[in-house]
């Protein structure tokens, strides 16, 4: 069965993500926009095994339906995809990416019309035709034929993106600082852009871990504080001004700065909030997902502005800045988005934002950052994530979400909130959530409060009584 999570559908490789089921879900594609009479189509790969070949069997299916399809026909990041349907105005796309997962998996991102992350009406008729589709009704042609015949155009978008961000930051003041910077691509496929851009900008650019390893050279290709260990090291010995890293499919971000302290996807959001309102003098609301940091609320009250909360996945964040003209838009796990670009994640951008921050600003992350808690106070996150058999996951879910049980806690309770998970908000400003992720097997408790002692105290809390 291929269901949709947050993130698109992932699998194990030979296990749910095979080619009989990369060929049923394009398919069932395929005949939803010819049902609509929707046209124009785009695909995109990365660099995981089996993602080119992937791609290839998904454009030959859009051949064989009579779609006509757009390939770029190299390792791309996922939002030079999401680019590629706005700019090209096309009616769908899709990438061949786990982006973060481990390397045995693989999956399918899909978006819509104006380069967003497919909603879950989209993806849910997607599984309705999926249901309907006999395989042996999936028609075919060639790669080659295809192309041969114009059913398959390869096409290269690369400059036409790189060229929408350079505009949309201030190169000139990069260029007057001689910025020096670590790239850090994870082994994925944010190289050639971060580096061209930077190199434009007149940084000095050293690369690591950007060979092709469909391995990841072992690590989990999310930039996180447990895997940057390398990208840290070589900040402090070259005494770079910044690290940056991105994860597989470089729609997310990690940062290490000058001091080699990585710096917390929760902090990124609200620097970058901060310097948009402060610095460039941007005016409009902010929206993060429901286990982000309430800093941003801060802020954005400060200033005269809304945060706007919704559920975890990256397609709700695109739909409420659309509706509310939002500054920027982002989550605690690393991904963000900006008014002016594409209505989805983009690493890329948002490490080109950052460069200019510390040009325009002659400040480094950590003096903003103290800036920023000095005048908002300061708020700490602690994570968890734990496994659990189906037995156990039911049993939670009754519990929590329809006997609606709750642990004894420390702090007196403001609300409670079932939008995703169970989020529980504390009449202290802090908050709890215990959620099942959509990407991977996984529950997830996030706790904010001002000191890491009584965030770690909560979420211990919550574990006990989950039996976790």
């Amino acid at each position: 069965m291929i269901q949709f999570g947050t993130g698109g559908w992932r699998a194990i490789i030979g296990d749910g993500f095979t080619k009989a089921n990369v060929q049923l879900l394009t398919a069932a594609l395929a005949r939803k926009m010819k049902d609509a009479d929707l046209s124009g189509f785009v695909i995109g790969y990365d660099r995981r095994f089996l993602s080119k070949q992937s791609a290839y069997w998904a454009a030959e299916v859009m051949a064989g339906e009579g779609v006509l399809c757009k390939v770029i026909n190299y390792d791309a990041p996922t939002p030079l995809v999401m680019f590629s349907v706005k700019y090209f105005d096309l009616s769908f796309g899709m990438i061949i990416t786990a982006s973060h997962n481990p390397a045995i998996y693989n999956g399918i991102k899909v978006f819509t019309k104006g380069g967003r992350d497919a909603d879950e009406t989209v993806t849910a008729e997607i599984e309705k035709y999926i249901c309907g589709i006999d395989p042996e009704t999936i028609r075919t042609i060639p790669y080659e034929d295809a192309r041969s015949s114009g059913l398959i155009e390869e096409i290269n978008p690369q400059n036409a993106y790189l060229d929408s961000i350079i505009r949309g930051i201030n190169i000139d003041a990069i260029r007057s600082r001689n910025l020096k910077i670590v790239l850090d691509p994870m082994y994925g496929v944010s190289k050639t852009s971060l580096q061209t851009i930077l190199l434009t900008a007149r940084c000095d650019v050293n690369v690591i871990h950007e060979r092709h390893d469909t391995l990841f050279g072992g690590r989990l290709p999310a930039p996180n504080v447990e895997t940057l260990n390398a990208l840290k090291n070589y900040v402090m010995e070259s005494h770079a001004d910044i690290g940056i890293a991105t994860d597989g499919d470089a729609d997310r971000l990690g940062i290490i700065n000058d001091e080699g302290e990585f710096v917390h996807p929760n902090q990124i959001l609200v620097i970058l909030y901060y310097y948009l309102l402060k610095y460039k003098g941007w005016h409009g609301p902010a929206v993060r997902n429901i286990a982000t940091t309430h800093l941003l609320d801060k802020v954005a009250d400060a200033f005269g502005e809304t945060c706007y909360e919704v559920p975890v996945g990256f397609k709700h964040i695109s739909g409420k800045m659309i509706e509310t003209n939002a500054v920027i838009g982002g989550e605690s796990s690393g991904g963000l988005t900006v008014r002016g670009h594409i209505q989805g994640k983009d690493g890329i951008y948002a490490a080109s934002l950052l460069v200019e921050m510390l040009a325009v600003t002659g400040k480094n992350l950590s003096q903003i950052y103290d800036d920023i808690t000095n005048e908002f106070g300061h708020l700490v996150m602690a994570e968890r994530d734990y496994r659990f058999t189906e037995q156990r996951k039911a049993e939670i879910k009754q519990m929590l979400m329809e006997e609606k049980k709750l642990p004894e806690f420390p702090c007196e309770i403001e609300k409670v909130s079932y939008l995703d998970g169970c989020k529980v908000y504390f009449k202290n400003g802090g908050w709890i959530i215990a959620r099942f992720s959509g990407t991977e097997p996984l529950i997830r408790i996030f706790c904010e409060m001002q000191e890491k002692a009584q965030a770690d105290q909560i979420c211990d809390i919550m574990k006990d009584f989950l039996g976790l």
